[in-house]
């Protein structure tokens, strides 16, 4: 740090800043080295050495401990000496290095605190329940190593009734490990794979939600929405924490963690994965996430036991609320795996088709989709059949199966590229669009619009589902949202007629109008109508009917009129008329498919117009 005014003999060893001395380590006489300390300067608060020059004998000290000097101000005058410079200069003590430091060391041993490691009592108890602990679900999902941790050294905010070591030692994290990580490097490029995890511990008070955690929960949902990385959330626990002291408020009710949560949707995919209990405020993280995969013993509900007899509804068990045959039926849990390891590998496949394509892919037999669909019009089939023999092997993933049993709603690729999916069941309902099929559709398409994945729809429907007892579903409102959500898609839109086509159905399932998709083309077993045609003669002709003479006279007549309409309406005739693009041999599909859909890659939010959210329901 000196400045050195250097005559004849001797030189000077000046200061460069303003300051005070506080230490001078040689007296006059001592030959030093070059390099060697000679003191230190304090300013503002900063400790500055200031050494030899050259190597020589010091002559003369300028200052004394405690002066205070200016930028250029004499410190120290030596002599150069010959024999001095071969001196080797004395390694200043600046005290432990490495890890020997304490100020490592300790940070060290408070991240080691907090490790499965350090609590084996915590650990032994999540394996009496055949569980995993949060850093173990963690780790599985996380490529290894990745893990950037946030908040690692918090605790609960109890300081006012507990002592800190307590705290340190049984509320690691306050009872939230989360930070930033890479899921799937093996497949995807380091932007692509980053991704943002986060995991209530229930072994610290019951996974439960602290003032805290809910701070760390805020921060990294704006890291989320910064990065433009997906979410995925463990959510295992008990809803609000009471037991918190040092909040600085009442009620809790001013959090910012819900709005923020909430305001992630449409803007970064958000998985939830859930093990056990999760109750209340647990459940209404979990309820916002595009997905819910959860374990079969998992129980889900927005009240947990307490909240139920505090309430004055009495007294139930935790395994009576929300148990997986409800909600893996209602529509509440879209993935039902058999437990933690499975749903983390779940996780890490669903996620991977928001981050892009993959590289190596397998065709399906395209030959076998000649036959899926029964030469017998009448006949039903299992749709699903088509939708793994147009996609690639392997890489179909469904989402809500125990739910809207009439609508099929998927993950899959083509080529390797992620594309939603949504078909008609025919072995429900002949595949009529009901409430609970019209809501699960609806919301799919949000979901990919929202994320940029293409949508394939494979369509086999007589219409929408009539009569009284569909109509007390509010079947008018909900069927409408297939006509808003998918006259406002984004993203393109391919329809496949597999066989029927008929109405505001057939419509619906293709953006609102056969040349409302990218493509709009059918197999040879595709008919189309504006009603189904035995409705349609059996409306339209009743009068002929009724005169047609005997009951055999009316049943041959009505065959024959559904014969001729058949033969009007069957695609290659509506091919002819050019209200659909083409009528293809069933092996071509995949052809269409990878042909008009882009080499797609999802497209962050902030390059699209998007949509502000995916409904939740």
């Amino acid at each position: 740090m000196s400045d050195v005014s250097t005559h004849d003999t001797p030189i000077a060893v000046t200061s460069d800043l303003q300051g005070t001395v506080v230490a001078i380590s040689v007296a006059v006489g001592d030959v030093v080295a070059a390099g060697q300390v000679l003191g230190l300067l304090e300013s503002m608060k900063l400790h500055h050495e200031f050494v030899a020059p050259v190597g020589g004998e010091v002559v003369a000290l300028a200052v004394a401990d405690g002066d205070t000097v200016a930028p250029g101000d004499v410190l120290v005058r030596m002599t150069p000496s010959a024999a001095a410079a071969a001196v080797a200069t004395p390694v200043a003590d600046r005290g432990p290095r490495g890890m020997d430091r304490p100020d490592l060391a300790e940070v060290v041993e408070r991240h080691r605190a907090g490790s499965d490691a350090a609590r084996p009592d915590a650990v032994a108890r999540r394996r009496e329940r055949g569980r995993r602990t949060a850093r173990e679900n963690v780790a599985d999902l996380i490529d290894e190593g990745s893990l950037v941790e946030y908040g690692p050294l918090a605790v609960a905010a109890q300081r006012r009734r507990r002592d800190l070591d307590d705290l340190r030692a049984n509320t690691p994290a306050d009872g939230l490990v989360g930070g930033v990580a890479s899921v799937n490097g093996d497949l995807f490029d380091a932007e692509a794979a980053r991704c943002v995890v986060m995991s209530y511990d229930y072994t610290v008070l019951a996974g439960t939600q602290g003032h805290v955690n809910h701070r760390k929960k805020d921060r990294l949902f704006e890291v989320a929405e910064q990065l433009g990385a997906p979410v995925v959330f463990f959510t295992e626990g008990g809803g609000g924490r009471p037991g918190d002291t040092d909040t600085g408020g009442v009620t809790g009710l001013d959090c910012l963690a819900f709005m923020w949560w909430g305001r992630l949707s449409g803007t970064v995919p958000t998985v939830g994965v859930n093990a056990g209990y999760c109750f209340a405020g647990n459940a209404a993280i979990l309820g916002c996430c595009d997905v819910v995969i959860a374990t079969r013993d998992s129980n889900i509900g927005m009240g947990g036991p307490a909240m139920i007899e505090g309430g004055g509804l009495g007294v139930v068990e935790p395994t009576a609320i929300g148990p997986i045959d409800v909600q893996g039926t209602n529509g509440v849990v879209d993935i039902v795996v058999d437990d933690e390891a499975a749903a983390v590998a779940m996780a890490k496949r669903y996620l991977s088709y928001f981050q892009g394509t993959l590289t190596r892919w397998e065709a399906p037999d395209a030959s076998a989709l000649r036959d899926v669909v029964p030469v017998d019009r009448l006949r039903a089939y299992d749709v699903r059949d088509a939708i793994e023999g147009i996609f690639d092997v392997g890489s179909v993933l469904e989402l809500r199966r125990g739910f809207g049993a009439g609508m099929v709603t998927a993950l899959a690729r083509i080529e390797g590229r992620p594309v939603g999916v949504i078909a008609n069941d025919p072995a429900h309902l002949a595949g009529a669009i009901d409430t609970d099929g019209a809501d699960k559709a609806a919301r799919f398409m949000q979901l990919c619009d929202a994320h940029g994945l293409p949508i394939v729809t494979c369509v086999d429907t007589p219409g929408m589902m009539v009569g009284p007892p569909v109509e007390e579903t509010a079947l008018v409102r909900h069927c409408s949202r297939l006509f808003v959500t998918g006259a406002n898609l984004e993203v393109p839109i391919v329809s496949i007629v597999l066989r029927k086509s008929y109405g505001l159905g057939a419509q619906a399932m293709m953006g609102g109008s056969t040349k409302a998709p990218l493509a709009c083309v059918a197999w040879p077993t595709g008919e189309f109508g504006g009603m189904g045609l035995e409705g349609y003669v059996r409306l339209g002709y009743r009068k002929e009917l009724e005169a047609a003479g005997s009951p055999e006279e009316s049943e041959a007549l009505f065959r024959e009129l559904v014969d001729r309409l058949y033969e009007h309406g069957k695609a290659a005739s509506i091919a002819s008329w050019f209200e659909i693009d083409d009528v293809i041999d069933p092996a071509d599909t995949r052809q269409w498919l990878s042909t008009l859909l882009p080499q797609h890659t999802p497209i962050p939010a902030s390059q699209r117009r998007g949509r502000p959210n995916v409904d939740t329901w």
